[in-house]
C-alpha cells in the first residue's frame, strides 16, 4: 500500500480490472447513451445500452495498461480537435528538456480541455503526458472517478470542511506533487486557481502556491523548494469559449441576485459542453522554468501571472469584443504567429462572432463581451 493510494492515478496493474468493472456499470452506459444519442436515448435506451456495452468492450479489449488507455483517449482527442476546433498550435516547448519532469501551472478556462490540450501538446513533442489535478467535487459518480484516474488524474480533496481536515488534505496533496516530480520523474498539471476564470482575467491564487509549498519543511527556503519543482507557467488561449454563455449567465446571476447556486451535475454538463463545443483556434504556450529568489508565495504567483500574460495569444474574437465595449480597435497582435490585428482581414470571423453574440440575452451582453475583451486589456497593460 502506498501512502498516496487514496489520491493517486491508477497504475498499470489496476487498469484492466477497473475497465472490466466500469463496463458493467449501468450508469456509465446510460451516460454514454445520453451523450452520443440524446434523441434516441429516451425512446430506445434499453436497446442502446447493450449495443454501447458491446462496442466499448470491443474498443477497449486490447487495453492492458495506462499507456494503452491514453492511446485510446488520444484517438478521441484527435477527432475532437478536428471536429470542434480550427487547430492546435504550440510555442515555447523547445525550451524544455524531455528528460526532466515539470510542474505545469496554467490559467484555467475549461475544466477538461485545459489539461487535455497541455497533455496533447506534450505528446506531440515526445514528452511524457501529465498527471492531472482534479477536484473531488467533479467526481460525482464512481465511474467518473475511475475514468479520471485511469487517465492519470489525481484527486484534490475539496470536500473537507473542518480546518484541521483541510490542512491535512492539503499537506498530503503537496507531498504527492513533490513525490511525483522528484521521486517518480512524472509531469504534473495543476490550474493556477480553483475554478475557471469566467471573466477572462487570469489571476493566480497565492493559496495554490502555499498549498504546493506545504511539504517543504521548516529548514528549507521557499526559493529552494520552488526551484526544485521545475514550475513552468502555461498560457492556454481559446479563440472561442464553448461555455461562454454558461459562464455569462452565472456571472449575471451573481451580480443580479447576489449569489449563484450550481445544480448538482452542472459542472459535468460544462465538461461535456467544453469537449463538444466550438473552440475556434487553440494555442498552448509554455513559459520559462521558474528560477530565482522568491520572498513569499505572492512573488511566485506574480511571476506566473507575468508569464501567462506575456505568452497568452489573442484572437480576432478578443478584438471584436474589445471594440464593442471601448469603441476603438486595439493595437495588438493576434494568432499563433502574433501578426498585427487588422479588422478588415477577419470579416468572416466577425460575422460569426456577431452571430454568437446575438444569441446572448441583451442584459448579459456586456458581461459576455468583457469575458473576451479583458484578455486584450491584460495585454495592453502588461
Amino acid at each position: 500500500m502506498s501512502k498516496f493510494d487514496d489520491i493517486r492515478p491508477y497504475n498499470d496493474a489496476e487498469v484492466r480490472p477497473t475497465l472490466d468493472k466500469i463496463l458493467e456499470d449501468p450508469e456509465l452506459l446510460q451516460a454514454v447513451a445520453a451523450f452520443r444519442f440524446p434523441r434516441l436515448n429516451g425512446l430506445m435506451g434499453g436497446l442502446l445500452r447493450p449495443i454501447i456495452k458491446f462496442a466499448l468492450k470491443r474498443r477497449l479489449a486490447s487495453v492492458k495498461n495506462v499507456e494503452d488507455f491514453q492511446v485510446v483517449v488520444k484517438s478521441y482527442m484527435d477527432k475532437m480537435i478536428a471536429s470542434t476546433s480550427r487547430g492546435l498550435s504550440i510555442s515555447g516547448i523547445e525550451k524544455l528538456d524531455r528528460n526532466k519532469s515539470y510542474l505545469f501551472i496554467s490559467n484555467h478556462r475549461d475544466i477538461a480541455m485545459d489539461p487535455a490540450f497541455v497533455g496533447m501538446a506534450l505528446h506531440k513533442n515526445d514528452f511524457d503526458t501529465v498527471r492531472i489535478a482534479i477536484g473531488d467535487n467533479l467526481l460525482t459518480k464512481p465511474y467518473v472517478s475511475d475514468l479520471m484516474r485511469l487517465n492519470k488524474s489525481f484527486i484534490v480533496n475539496r470536500s473537507a470542511t473542518a480546518p484541521r481536515e483541510k490542512l491535512k488534505a492539503a499537506k498530503h496533496l503537496s507531498s504527492y506533487i513533490h513525490h511525483s516530480i522528484n521521486e517518480e520523474n512524472a509531469n504534473i498539471w495543476i490550474a493556477h486557481r480553483e475554478g475557471r476564470a469566467k471573466d477572462g482575467l487570469d489571476v493566480t491564487n497565492p493559496a495554490v502556491i502555499s498549498m504546493i509549498a506545504l511539504s517543504k519543511g521548516k529548514q528549507r527556503s521557499l526559493s529552494e523548494y520552488i526551484n526544485e519543482l521545475h514550475i513552468v507557467p502555461v498560457a492556454i488561449s481559446y479563440e472561442l469559449d464553448p461555455c461562454d454563455s454558461i459562464k455569462t449567465n452565472e456571472l449575471y446571476r451573481q451580480a443580479k441576485d447576489g449569489a449563484y447556486e450550481k445544480d448538482e451535475h452542472e459542472d459535468i454538463a460544462s465538461i461535456a459542453q467544453g469537449i463538444t463545443g466550438d473552440k475556434g483556434r487553440v494555442h498552448v504556450a509554455f513559459g520559462e522554468v521558474l528560477r530565482g529568489e522568491f520572498e513569499n508565495t505572492d512573488d511566485v504567483a506574480a511571476e506566473i501571472d507575468r508569464q501567462i500574460r506575456l505568452e497568452y495569444r489573442l484572437f480576432p474574437s478578443n478584438c471584436f469584443a474589445y471594440e464593442k465595449l471601448n469603441g476603438k480597435w486595439p493595437m495588438v497582435k493576434v494568432g499563433a504567429s502574433a501578426e498585427d490585428f487588422k479588422e478588415e482581414a477577419y470579416t468572416k470571423e466577425q460575422a460569426e462572432f456577431e452571430s454568437r453574440l446575438a444569441e446572448v440575452p441583451e442584459a448579459q451582453r456586456d458581461i459576455y463581451l468583457a469575458m473576451y475583451a479583458n484578455t486584450v486589456g491584460n495585454k495592453l497593460s502588461k
